[in-house]
């Protein structure tokens, strides 16, 4: 105040000067036609404005970004647990057909099969470390009893072992312990199937003459009196020589869907062998002769023999022919025909003309024809 006080008049002068230039800025326009005053506000102000403005919206964005990522956030997690729910059912659907279908072709192979089964579920394992031992949910009380085949439309699996009221226990294929007579898809050779502990078998008691082949399927053939003669066993993955039998390994094909559900052979019908597959090679087979007509075999002519031993021989044949000479009814000693000379050269022996006489035999007292 004091300041004011004694610059009074120079403060007077400042005020109506500053006073003068509004009015005159009020009262002038620009080029643009815009009072000055407006001009020079909107000048002062601008960068204020500027600066409010851009603190405003980066303000506004951090919030934006921090709403927007804190809702991303609870969304990812929804997201992320109703994909695992969509798995899990999606796993339980896929488990779901494929038991639907395993008893669909359960029940179309019990349609077919002429012996009388019964369908069972394995509801667990043998305890043992190497159990190749089962159980499922069927028991005595549905009719099954101990030594009752136990199969899928794929092949065996094994046999019943122990039977309970309500479940039953298996001994499978791939045990040491189990063994089931076989017999071999093409050439009819029969052995022993054995396991071993692991996935592969074993057939025993082939000799080392008979003939299996890599790829050959062997069927039951009912001398174990337990599986019924006709069944898929497994296939030859392995043959190697041996003496005296064979060291055959096996494959068996009902193990190959896994463990689900089987088939118990309540009462068993045998059934026939297979044939053998044919090759996968095209062989050119002639048509059937006509029926009622039959063709009587000719031996081919000198000059068309089939073979040099056809030839030979029918040489030899007219040689003899043109020496008078009849094979098979030659006396013993008897002098045989020239087979050096051609067919069109040889001539037939004189008709008075004798045969030689046999040469003595060792130890004969009759003196031979004097030299």
């Amino acid at each position: 105040m004091e300041l004011l006080s004694r610059f009074r008049n120079l403060t007077v002068l400042l005020l109506v000067i500053f006073a003068q230039l509004v009015l005159l800025a009020y009262q002038v326009k620009s080029n643009q036609d815009v009072r000055l005053i407006r001009v020079w506000a909107v000048t002062a102000v601008t960068p204020l404005a500027r600066i409010i403005e851009g603190a405003r919206s980066n303000v506004a964005r951090a919030l934006n970004n921090y709403v927007f990522l804190r809702n991303l956030a609870g969304e990812n997690r929804r997201l992320t647990a109703e994909l695992g729910r969509l798995k899990l059912e999606n796993q339980y659907l896929k488990s779901e057909l494929a038991t639907a279908e395993r008893a669909q072709a359960l029940s179309a192979f019990q349609a077919k099969s002429p012996s009388r089964t019964i369908a069972a579920r394995v509801i667990g394992a043998g305890a043992g470390a190497g159990s190749k031992v089962v159980f499922v949910d069927r028991g005595s009380a549905s009719g099954v009893m101990k030594g009752m085949a136990v199969i899928n439309p794929d092949g065996i699996l094994g046999k019943v072992i122990a039977a309970y009221p309500t479940a039953a226990q298996v001994l499978l294929i791939t045990d040491p312990t189990f063994a089931a007579g076989v017999v071999s898809e093409k050439h009819r050779v029969r052995g022993t199937v054995k396991g071993q502990g692991h996935a592969a078998c074993r057939v025993d008691y082939i000799p080392a003459e008979d003939k299996v082949e890599a790829g050959e399927l062997f069927y039951t053939s009912g001398d174990d009196r337990v599986f019924p003669r006709g069944l898929p066993v497994g296939t030859v993955t392995a043959v190697r020589s041996g003496n005296p039998f064979q060291q055959i390994s096996l494959n068996p094909t009902g193990l190959r869907g896994g463990l689900e559900e089987v088939l118990i052979v309540l009462e068993a019908v045998h059934l026939e062998l297979p044939e053998s597959r044919a090759t996968s090679a095209d062989i050119h087979l002639l048509a059937p002769p006509p029926a009622g007509e039959t063709v009587k075999a000719q031996s081919p002519p000198l000059g068309g023999a089939a073979t040099e031993a056809d030839r030979l021989r029918e040489r030899y044949k007219a040689i003899g022919e043109a020496q008078g000479h009849k094979f098979g009814e030659g006396l013993p000693g008897s002098k045989p025909p020239d087979f050096n000379l051609d067919p069109a050269q040889a001539k037939p022996e004189p008709a008075g003309e004798k045969p030689a006489a046999p040469p003595p035999q060792a130890g004969s007292t009759k003196p031979g024809p004097q030299l």
